[in-house]
């Protein structure tokens, strides 16, 4: 019998495993693939362990989303401080949420298309999701001026999202991704500029 202490270790092994593996299946064969079945063969469990670290596939998918805010907070940061130019940030940053998106379709369907509990607006949203929030307003508080940082980065946040979605399936023309980014960081930009 495992002792409290092994068992405290490798609940939370168990729990990433878990939620690896389902990224995994999710971004070689998509989200219908990921199954309690599918994934209790490929980290060779049964199901009912699985239900032991999750009491549902939508908490699986949460945990993979929690993940993956983490991971973009982490690379909008990086955009953000990383630069040569100063005063870009919101032109980094935007790049980085977008190029982020494409890499990783399932992770970021996971994140913002399909149906969870999680919230942004909310004393309960969870710390990943504040703190990627928090790294995007930060560079769209560099051109906000008087306006409304929250509002504005709300707006450049739904705009990359309809970027992201409408490229991914095929809506917009393939090649002129940057262009479209720079675009839409653009107006962001001149109108920082122009509420001074």
């Amino acid at each position: 019998m495992a002792t409290p202490d092994r068992r405290g270790r490798e609940l939370p092994a168990r729990r990433r495993l878990i939620t690896a593996a389902a990224r995994t299946l999710a971004e070689g064969e998509g989200w219908d693939a990921v199954t309690t079945r599918r994934l209790s063969t490929e980290i060779e469990c049964s199901q009912p362990v699985l239900y032991k670290h999750f009491e549902s596939m939508g908490d699986i998918v949460e945990a993979v989303a929690l993940e993956g805010f983490g991971e973009l907070a982490e690379e909008l940061h990086a955009a953000r401080h990383g630069g040569a130019t100063p005063g870009d940030d919101v032109g980094r940053v935007a790049t980085a949420f977008h190029g982020f998106a494409m890499k990783n379709p399932a992770l970021y369907d996971a994140m913002f298309t399909r149906a969870t509990r999680l919230r942004f607006s909310g004393e309960s949203t969870p710390a990943p999701l504040a703190e990627a929030f928090g790294e995007l307003r930060d560079a769209v508080a560099a051109v906000a001026a008087e306006r409304d940082v929250d509002t504005l980065t709300e707006a450049l946040w739904a705009g990359l999202h309809g970027l992201v979605m409408l490229g991914r399936n095929g809506r917009l023309r393939p090649g002129y991704d940057a262009d479209r980014v720079e675009l839409l960081v653009a107006q962001f930009r001149d109108a920082g500029s122009s509420a001074g």
